[in-house]
């Protein structure tokens, strides 16, 4: 028998945000007639030269907890000169821009771009890249061991005060704990997860300092945040600030992020003895601007 075997992308993440973005400089295929042609053009005058649209995005807030959506209007009307920032509010939670994800993606798309750059047997036209990466902002909740910071300031294993458990990344392992209440966490390289402590967790502690060292394991070397976080009263509001500090993060100290790229929609491909000129245009020219956002 026959049959379209369908997978939901999005089922492993707990937040997704996503975009669709359709690749080429062509939005017709070879035997389109000529009505279809000028239909095609007409919708996005400049795919031919950006070489790739903006179809729609849904991009997960976390100061709000709810998403933002943008559809194929939104792309259409994106310039040249508006394009990367149009692109950029899909990588923005409300509080930073997750570079992490913006890298990790540049990554994916390289790998498809490798592919058709070796490839002579297909062209694709009207098809689309699925970008989806995790919004959410929630730790994996643990117990903590008996090396803790939890157990070391003389409460329960994994509670602390009032009851909460403490929430942290399973990258950040704190290493130090002293009587004044200074906390020192070696972050190791996979910082994806920026969100390391959860809000709970310090709204009960008003007199702590917070000091990060970020350890690049790959190059046995430490580099330290010019803006690492010291303050005497945190009423609440580290995560905000952690948020300033990791989402500015060197990019070559980040883990990759959780993110899905896939090649979608294949209505239109067809057989060729040449490279697919258009799709692999398409394909430089998104990762440019990327790489253009990531840098500045």
């Amino acid at each position: 028998d026959t049959y379209l075997k369908l997978e939901d992308v999005t089922r492993k993440f707990n937040k997704p945000c996503i975009m669709d973005v359709k690749i080429g400089q062509k939005s017709y295929d070879p035997y389109a007639s000529a009505e279809k042609i000028q239909q095609q053009v007409s919708k996005y005058p400049l795919m031919e030269e950006i070489g790739f649209l903006v179809l729609g995005m849904r991009v997960y807030h976390i100061s709000s907890d709810s998403y933002e959506t943008q559809n194929q209007h939104y792309g259409r009307s994106l310039t040249k000169e508006t394009v990367k920032d149009g692109i950029s509010k899909f990588f923005h939670n409300g509080y930073c821009l997750r570079k992490d994800a913006i890298a990790a993606s540049i990554q994916k798309i390289e790998k498809i771009l490798e592919w058709f750059e070796g490839q002579k047997q297909l062209n694709f036209y009207a098809s689309s890249l699925l970008f989806v990466y995790e919004g959410s902002c929630q730790a994996t909740t643990v117990r903590l061991s008996d090396v803790t910071l939890a157990e070391k300031r003389g409460v329960p294993k994994g509670l602390l005060s009032g009851g909460d458990i403490l929430e942290y990344n399973n990258n950040i392992h704190v290493i130090n704990s002293t009587e004044n209440g200074k906390i020192e966490a070696s972050v190791s390289k996979g910082l994806s997860k920026f969100y390391a402590l959860h809000k709970k967790a310090y709204s009960k502690r008003h007199h702590s300092q917070l000091s990060l060292k970020v350890e690049n394991l790959e190059k046995d070397n430490v580099w330290k945040s010019s803006t690492c976080i010291t303050q005497e009263h945190l009423n609440g509001n580290v995560i905000p600030q952690l948020e300033k500090v990791f989402c500015h993060m060197p990019a070559e100290i980040k883990e990759s992020a959780n993110v899905e790229v896939r090649m979608i929609d294949f209505a239109h491909v067809f057989p060729s003895n040449t490279k697919d000129e258009g799709y692999i245009y398409g394909l430089k020219n998104l990762i440019t601007v990327l790489q253009n956002i990531l840098d500045n």
